[in-house]
């Protein structure tokens, strides 16, 4: 069911959500500690924390053994798997997983370079996480050429014509973002995969960063891999790999001897990290549980996160247009990335800037000390920083909403924003 297609979804009970976040009631100096660092890792609820606890109390064994805590670590494997097919629009054999994005990607960089050499080409983008870009440059030693696909600056969007003719028949792979994770840009990733798959290429989509805020549906999108991280969802520090059940069974990975030949397990090295594996469903579930105090009516639990995400974006879409305003208001200021309330259905509430006469990391421990925490740097979006050239001058400012913010703390991270601001000007 597409996010359109819902009916009757209420807005977030924003009381219930903060409820179920235990970190959200800490204080820094006396003030309410306002969470904004989303983009590098969300807060999770308790019953993420539950979970994890839960297995470790009772469960924490190792899989395969004839006794009953390790049949209870295959069955909460088997759970989560089966939580992010939900949360992918796939099936349970089709998730692996992992401990991070980064290490998935190599994983799947050195398998798939098994396969190319001199004369093919793979393309990435000027837009996307390091972890999307080092792991394909890697294949640079088996002679494989890299093509960069450029950006508009003005606003921090995909040249989507530099990226159709950088796709040639000599493309044998097209990895782009779903999301920036420095500037908000949401990449038009079903366009992407057309063109890829249209010059026969396989399509790498990183929806690391888009995870929080939308929904996927790796079915619609029709891409061949699709891989993201359930600590930037309010879930526990693991990576999640979605790939066609033909690839998984058709590429070859490394791995050692002794273990399955099957999918998906042969995808994933070594033992796994039981106890973070089971909070995985416990993060979906939340979410569903979120779509179900938001829309009452939907059943399973699929369209349970789809309702999830529909209230998500609207909460998340009504303080993004107004810290943006306040944002370009404030003398000295610059905005990096779409700015027009016309076209905001094409950036995540993921905000960078740069304040005159601070730099980045002034910025963030001004804040901090007033209880905002925001990320500085460039936050592995070197290509990004590179291109803009700000990367010598300390990156960004980076400022992420999730669902779990109020608007009471975006205009209280306003006001010290411009407090800041005019403390430079006088």
């Amino acid at each position: 069911m597409a996010l359109a297609q819902q009916e009757g979804t209420r807005k977030i009970d924003v009381a219930w959500v903060r409820s179920q976040f235990p970190s959200l009631a800490q204080t820094v100096n006396g003030q309410p500690a306002v969470f904004l660092d989303g983009p590098g890792g969300t807060q999770v609820p308790q019953r993420v924390i539950d979970a994890i606890t839960d297995y470790l109390s009772r469960d924490n064994a190792n899989t395969g053994g004839a006794y009953a805590t390790s049949h209870h670590t295959d069955a909460r494997i088997a759970g989560a798997r089966a939580a992010m097919a939900d949360f992918l629009g796939c099936d349970a054999d089709e998730i692996v997983l992992g401990p991070n994005m980064t290490s998935l990607t190599f994983a799947m960089s050195r398998s798939l370079g098994r396969e190319l050499g001199p004369g093919d080409e793979i393309v990435l983008t000027h837009l996307d996480h390091d972890a999307n870009v080092s792991p394909w440059k890697a294949l640079e030693e088996r002679g494989v050429a890299i093509r960069m696909v450029d950006i508009h600056e003005e606003d921090c969007t995909l040249d989507m014509d530099d990226l159709a003719r950088k796709i040639t028949d000599k493309t044998k792979l097209v990895a782009v973002g779903y999301a920036s994770n420095a500037v908000g840009t949401i990449n038009d990733v079903k366009e992407v995969v057309r063109l890829a798959h249209q010059h026969g290429a396989l399509a790498y989509i990183d929806a690391v960063h888009y995870a929080p805020h939308g929904p996927i549906d790796v079915r619609a999108l029709d891409c061949d891999f699709l891989v993201c991280s359930t600590y930037k969802f309010f879930g526990p520090h693991m990576g999640v790999l979605y790939g066609k059940r033909e690839h998984l069974q058709r590429l070859q990975p490394y791995r050692v001897r002794a273990n399955t030949n099957a999918i998906p397990n042969r995808w994933e090295w070594g033992t796994l990290n039981h106890e973070c594996i089971a909070g995985i469903a416990a993060c979906v579930e939340y979410l569903a549980d979120l779509g179900r105090h938001s829309n009452p009516s939907v059943s399973g639990r699929r369209d349970a996160v789809l309702a999830a995400f529909e209230a998500i974006h609207k909460h998340e879409r009504g303080m993004m247009e107004a810290l943006i305003r306040g944002l370009l208001r404030i003398p000295g200021l610059r905005l990096y990335g779409i700015t027009d309330p016309k076209r905001f259905d094409h950036r995540c509430p993921t905000l960078a800037i740069r304040v005159q006469g601070h730099t980045p990391l002034q910025l963030a421990t001004k804040l901090g000390e007033r209880g905002f925490f925001t990320w500085d740097g460039n936050y592995y979006a070197l290509n990004l920083t590179e291109r803009l050239d700000v990367e010598k001058d300390g990156g960004f400012l980076r400022i992420g909403l999730a669902h779990y913010n109020t608007m009471e703390e975006v205009e209280r991270l306003l006001a010290a924003l411009r407090e800041i601001a005019r403390a430079v000007e006088t």
